[in-house]
């Protein structure tokens, strides 16, 4: 048995992507449904959400393949004065954010402030030099192409990627009726596919791996390898288009994740047994109905996404 092995870039080595935030009005009920229909196998808040009064809002953490989510939601009624709550009354039930362990925080934080890129601090406020105590901060998704990206120098407490057991845990998934073989990338819906590539390419270090247009997803898009993960942007052809409908609505902004599966037909079967609307896209592509999964869109492929930094371990 052995724990995941990280791969990182840039030059202050941003490595694992500690866990993608889903934000819904309540945190137990979406961290039922991830463990019902998505085998998600939980960590922190087992017994019940954690509470973190300084925020007002409450948070679990569960494993989906070698994916970490923290289903997250404020205390109700949300208060718009804090950040979750803001978040919520904005948006509702959606994907929220994504964060990065970085080995060398200051250097990135230095990096980041040299390019004009405005940083927020922990608890509020503006970060305006790199501060060696500093365990986490977030740049401005106005700044990353809508994209919110939390930035810690910290693992997550008890994180199963980082346990000598993790490779005999993931085998729960490919046990699974859905087949996941592990998570492929974070999808990112914008207006300007070049610009926002420029953002992370020259601000972010992150290595261009694959583009194109995706005639399913009437999308033109190009991933990225961003620390550990793959990031695809992807800029929609038509309007009327789910993820053109999203980029409308929202602009800048995360729209959807996608596992790679070895089963397409028993995930699409596992899905509609759950109540879980799905659309066959292409032979090898499937996406929920976001209405079903809370805001968040989760497509499932047999097709190995370009050049995945994990494909080869």
């Amino acid at each position: 048995m052995v724990k995941k092995q990280v791969k990182v870039t840039g030059d202050h080595g941003l490595g694992q992507m500690v866990h993608v935030v889903h934000v819904s009005d309540d945190a137990q009920e979406l961290r039922e449904f991830y463990e019902r229909v998505f085998g998600g196998f939980v960590y922190m808040g087992v017994d019940e959400p954690n509470y973190l009064p300084m925020e007002d809002r409450y948070a679990t953490l569960l494993m989906i393949g070698d994916l970490c989510i923290e289903t997250m939601a404020p205390k109700m009624p949300a208060d718009p004065a804090l950040p979750v709550g803001k978040f919520y009354t904005k948006f509702g039930r959606h994907l929220h954010s994504v964060g990065y362990k970085v080995d060398d925080l200051p250097g990135l934080t230095d990096r980041l402030l040299e390019k004009g890129i405005y940083i927020g601090r922990p608890g509020g406020g503006r970060l305006a030099a790199a501060q060696p105590e500093t365990l986490y901060c977030f740049p401005s998704p106005r700044d990353t192409a809508g994209l919110l990206v939390e930035l810690s120098r910290l693992d997550m407490p008890k994180d199963p990627r980082d346990l000598e057991t993790w490779s005999s845990l993931a085998r729960i998934w490919r046990d699974h009726p859905l087949t996941i073989e592990r998570f492929s990338y974070v999808i990112l819906g914008v207006r300007d596919l070049e610009a926002a590539v420029k953002t992370y390419v020259d601000v972010f270090q992150a290595i261009p791996v694959a583009h194109g247009t995706d005639h399913d997803l009437r999308a033109e898009y190009q991933t990225l390898q961003l620390g550990d993960c793959l990031l695809q942007i992807a800029q929609p052809q038509a309007a009327d288009s789910a993820l053109g409908r999203h980029v409308t609505r929202w602009g800048n902004m995360i729209y959807g994740l996608r596992f790679l599966v070895r089963n397409i037909d028993s995930a699409e079967a596992w899905l509609n047994k759950n109540n879980v609307r799905t659309t066959r896209l292409r032979d090898g592509l499937i996406v929920s109905d976001a209405d079903d999964c809370f805001g968040a869109p989760i497509f499932l492929s047999s097709e190995e996404a370009e050049d995945d930094p994990s494909s080869a371990g």
